[in-house]
């Protein structure tokens, strides 16, 4: 059988650069070289798409974040020197990726021996966008690779916009009538005219305490808790500097962070739930990437019905964004009440081997490398649906 051609997108211009190469690494060692070449495409910190000659090494984000070899640098020098990609915005056989420099179109998987293939332009089959963050997990990268018609692993763009956008992704969910905590949401301008009014605003109607985050940033980026009101003041200025949005939310009594993963396209399933134990007052990137002392308990402790019933949220909430491929739905569970509130879904989220997404599965029964095949069988299946529809009348 024909191995299929892989482009693997990572790196990207948001604050989540260094996870996205931990998630590739991972990606790139676990890609079956029997079924797949794979090719190594990496957008740097300023915007550029390279072509590297390998792919990133280190598989825990801790480590690239911390610089180990190099890696958590703006650029390494091999990597400045590495060809430029550019892709072309229109379908087509060859031109999918422009390559100036030829000799850099070869198969990175670690296992390959395959060499330079001399070509001027190279066809992918497939794309496996491992990017997270804005301006690649925002609907942007996906927006380009739809018109290049190309098969992509995860969520269409309007899933991946509403989805990086946590204020509109609860407009979604509270359509549907899925329960969400209380929230207010802050524009950058607003904030800057008036600081006293916002401030007003948000105690009078969420009182303290509260999380206040950029809207469109992953990874706990910008997320700060505020227990007064010099506390909030200091917290919307930290996350004005990331987004021109700000999401204000009512903090859940003695919360518990619940985790669920999902699967699939039009019938997703979801995974058992996982509980976070963070290592510092709430999740934050640190406790998520750096102290690395944050623990998981998977499966969570959890009666049958609470189970059940973040289960079956979790599908609802993906298929409330029309969600596809994978997608990663995070809850807090009050431990006063036993209420559960959907916090957020995650279209890409973290994809090591060690990362949550990954470790849920596993314990559903599903492999990392299984994974991998799964979901980009189905990027190819709903490519191909994509194809049968009309475009003129």
């Amino acid at each position: 059988m024909k191995k299929l051609r892989v482009g693997v997108i990572y790196g990207g211009r948001s604050g989540e650069h260094e996870v996205s190469l931990a998630s590739a690494a991972s990606v790139f060692k676990n890609l079956d070289p029997a079924r797949y070449d794979a090719f190594a495409i990496k957008i740097e910190k300023d915007g550029r798409w390279t072509l590297p000659p390998e792919p990133p090494q280190m598989m825990k984000a801790a480590d690239v974040i911390k610089g180990v070899s190099g890696e958590g640098s703006a650029a390494a020098p091999a990597e400045r020197e590495a060809a430029e990609a550019y892709v072309i915005p229109r379908p087509g056989h060859d031109t999918l990726v422009s390559l100036p420099a030829p000799a850099s179109a070869t198969p990175v998987h670690p296992r390959s021996t395959h060499g330079p293939t001399g070509v001027s332009g190279l066809s992918l089959d497939v794309v496996f966008p491992v990017l997270h963050g804005p301006y690649g997990e925002d609907g942007t990268v996906q927006g380009l690779l739809e018109l290049a018609n190309v098969p992509y692993v995860g969520a269409g763009v309007l899933a991946s916009a509403v989805g990086m956008d946590k204020a509109a992704m609860k407009l979604a969910f509270a359509a549907r009538g899925l329960p969400i905590c209380d929230y207010e949401v802050v524009f950058k301008r607003d904030w800057q005219r008036d600081e006293r009014s916002v401030l007003q605003q948000v105690v009078d109607r969420l009182g303290f305490p509260v999380f206040v985050k950029p809207a469109n940033l992953g990874s706990s980026v910008g997320i700060s808790k505020a227990k007064h009101v010099a506390e909030l003041r200091t917290a919307i200025k930290l996350a004005a500097d990331f987004d021109r949005k700000i999401v204000i939310e009512a903090a859940v009594p003695q919360a518990r962070e619940i985790e669920v993963a999902v699967l699939g396209n039009d019938e997703p399933e979801a995974s058992v739930a996982g509980e976070i134990i963070p290592s510092r007052e709430f999740y934050d990137y640190e406790s998520k990437y750096v102290d690395e002392s944050s623990r998981s308990i998977i499966p969570a402790k959890l009666t049958d019905a609470q189970s059940a019933d973040v289960r079956s949220l979790a599908i609802d909430a993906y298929k409330a964004i029309d969600c596809s491929g994978l997608a990663r739905v995070d809850f807090l569970l009050a431990g006063d009440s036993g209420v559960v509130y959907l916090n957020e879904l995650n279209t890409l989220p973290g994809f090591t081997t060690i990362s949550m997404y990954a470790q849920l599965w596993a314990a559903t029964g599903v492999s990392y490398p299984q994974l991998i095949d799964r979901l980009i069988a189905l990027a190819l299946e709903r490519h191909a649906e994509k194809q049968l529809l009309r475009t003129s009348m």
